[in-house]
């Protein structure tokens, strides 16, 4: 770290912050979610696929406590960092802020399609024919794929923008847009 820790906000349109998000997105798989039930804070960790639109997919049990939350206050905050960083190393990491909703219709077939590229074994298990094979499958068709759309970013990533800053962007201009079907 080179100094104090500070915050600076940039436009998400700099190309440095848009690269420094999906450098972290590519090179991580787990993400923690975050979400408000009630008057107590609720965390979950769940496998993740992205699109360049910044759309973030996970699959979900729809009964999960999480997913319940969701369903009746879809603000959600997230992480995706490495786990095995060392401190007082260049660390990255990023923190995004935004809304989830269960993905419907095109927009959970595109889910699938991502999730699939990102991790084959989704795709094999699905077209499994051993008994195992079925009985997985049966239990990820139960699943929903979540679509989360963040509208603000917190990014740490001492490689790019220096030891201890913080960088905070407003998500603007998503082709994707905000509806879930």
């Amino acid at each position: 770290m080179d100094g104090d820790l500070k915050t600076i906000r940039k436009s998400y349109s700099d190309p440095r912050v848009r690269n420094s998000v999906f450098r972290v997105l590519r090179e991580n798989v787990l993400c923690s979610m975050a979400t408000v039930a009630g008057r107590r804070a609720h965390i979950n960790t769940a496998y993740f696929c992205y699109s360049r639109d910044l759309e973030i997919f996970f699959l979900s049990d729809p009964d999960s406590l999480h997913c319940r939350t969701l369903a009746r206050n879809p603000s959600m905050a997230m992480t995706v960092f490495r786990s095995n960083q060392t401190w007082g190393e260049p660390d990255r990491g990023v923190q995004l802020f935004g809304r989830c909703h269960q993905a419907e219709g095109g927009v959970a077939d595109r889910a699938a399609r991502l999730y699939g590229d990102r991790f084959p074994m989704y795709a094999k298990i699905l077209t499994g024919t051993t008994a195992a094979a079925r009985n997985q499958a049966r239990l990820l068709r139960s699943f929903r794929f979540y679509r989360f759309l963040p509208s603000r970013v917190k990014i740490l990533d001492e490689r790019v923008f220096g030891g201890g800053v913080f960088i905070l962007a407003d998500v603007t201009g998503r082709k994707g847009g905000r509806r879930t079907t």
